[in-house]
């Protein structure tokens, strides 16, 4: 296993660690995903990055770890992956000519050798203005990408982003899955420079 490990088995937020050209392991905690009762859409991001950083930061003590989760929010409400082309037709018509919040928690973990444990964590959120949304449009855009495993139903690294009327963010990679300009600055504060 590398010093630096991805605490995700998502193939979206791999391919984005691999433009910094660094070396790292993949490995995909197995952690209870559910909403908690109450917990807003930004504070269940940053308890999952955290908890997915943690988890294998304590598995190979030494490494740094990355730990990250994405929790769309409509309205106050956190929709999850849709999983089928019926949810995501619901999540996609719930989104035309919506404001959407993409809440992006990004963690480091790094299990010391005196068990205590270094770590860094915030939540980057992308606002993302949908346009008007027609029934056809959306059948016409699920059927060709299948975003059924992504939060809003959408890949903004694809043809989703045909879906926006804009997107208001501090880190374009971000809404992808993994805020790079913070994760960058994050691992020099682990001595890890990227340059």
């Amino acid at each position: 296993m590398s010093n630096l490990i991805l605490a995700s088995g998502s193939p979206y937020r791999k391919m984005l660690l691999q433009r910094l050209g660094i070396e790292f392991s993949c490995y995909s905690p197995d952690i209870d995903e559910s909403h908690n009762p109450d917990e807003a859409p930004r504070k269940m991001a940053e308890r999952l990055a955290r908890e997915k950083a943690r988890l294998v930061a304590a598995k190979f003590p030494g490494a740094i770890v990355i730990g990250s989760d994405q929790v769309a929010e409509l309205n106050g409400t956190a929709l999850g992956k849709p999983g089928t082309h019926q949810r995501a037709t619901q999540q996609l018509q719930a989104q035309s000519g919506q404001v959407v919040l993409f809440h992006t928690g990004l963690a480091l973990a790094q299990q010391q050798p005196d068990d205590n444990i270094q770590e860094f964590y915030l939540v980057d959120t992308t606002d993302v203005s949908f346009r008007e949304l027609s029934e056809t449009q959306i059948d016409r855009y699920l059927k060709k990408e299948q975003p059924y495993d992504c939060a809003g139903s959408f890949k903004a690294e694809g043809l989703g982003i045909s879906l926006f009327l804009a997107v208001q963010s501090q880190d374009p990679s971000s809404l992808i899955g993994l805020p790079l300009i913070s994760l960058c600055s994050a691992l020099r504060d682990f001595g890890l420079e990227i340059l």
